[in-house]
């Protein structure tokens, strides 16, 4: 019995990742908002009823792409902190001596690695990236399960700051006496870990790592920017600056 089940839930996984795979040259073709499942079991010989039993409504899996598509970039941006973190290990080790040579601060080099990381997987996957950071979707409203995964970006930078102010300090930016309420419930409400002078010019950066990159995948810098990459690394060095990487302690 448990043979006949694991058959039936392996053979559930393959035709799952079928409907997804359809679903997503559909996006590339016609955009989110024309999704039909109708269409996608067309393409994939199935009757629409029998879709209907994987996902009983458009909605169903426009979220079961917004999700995948978020934990995509999500693990692209996590396993470039992990790498960043590895190869930064010896230097934040010796940070006396790094610091003498007038090498990069730890938490900039994962801050740049990881800001590149999402850039790459959004280049790589534009009409993914449009589904999750495009125009929302006509009669679409993201479900609460959506949030986990949408947050993983933001976390992994909020992680890098954490670290380097534990391992490194920060140079706190001053935060104006109009904005301290906001920055103090930022600080509550998404990095408990950090000072309110530090928690809102990290959302402000998050949203504006994401505006450069949308800028180049919506084809915004076209005939504007032609070194890129070079531009792209130099204007998230200098979001670093705004949440304080580039500061040691004295």
């Amino acid at each position: 019995m448990s043979a006949i089940r694991g058959a039936r839930e392996r053979a559930r996984i393959e035709v799952t990742a079928a409907i997804k795979d359809e679903a997503r040259k559909q996006l590339a073709a016609e955009g989110a908002a024309k999704l039909s499942l109708r269409a996608v079991a067309r393409e994939l010989g199935m009757v629409s009823s029998a879709l209907y039993r994987y996902f009983p409504s458009r909605d169903d899996l426009l979220t079961a792409l917004i999700v995948d598509a978020y934990d995509a970039v999500g693990e692209a941006a996590e396993r470039a902190h992990r790498t960043a973190a590895e190869r930064t290990r010896g230097a934040a080790a010796g940070r006396t001596a790094a610091a003498s040579s007038g090498a990069p601060a730890t938490g900039l080099a994962r801050w740049v690695a990881v800001a590149c990381a999402v850039r790459d997987w959004a280049l790589a996957h534009p009409h993914e990236y449009a589904l999750i950071y495009g125009s929302p979707v006509p009669g679409y409203s993201a479900p609460q399960d959506t949030v986990g995964p949408a947050a993983r970006v933001g976390m992994v930078l909020i992680a890098i700051v954490e670290e380097a102010h534990r391992d490194e300090g920060l140079a706190l930016p001053p935060l104006p006496d109009e904005l301290r309420p906001e920055g103090e419930r930022l600080a509550a409400d998404v990095a408990p870990g950090l000072a309110p002078a530090v928690a809102a010019p990290l959302v402000a950066a998050w949203s504006q790592l994401f505006g450069l990159i949308s800028f180049e995948v919506f084809g915004q810098f076209n005939r504007v920017v032609e070194a890129r990459e070079v531009f792209f690394r130099q204007a998230v060095t200098e979001l670093a600056r705004t949440v304080g990487l580039l500061g040691r302690r004295g």
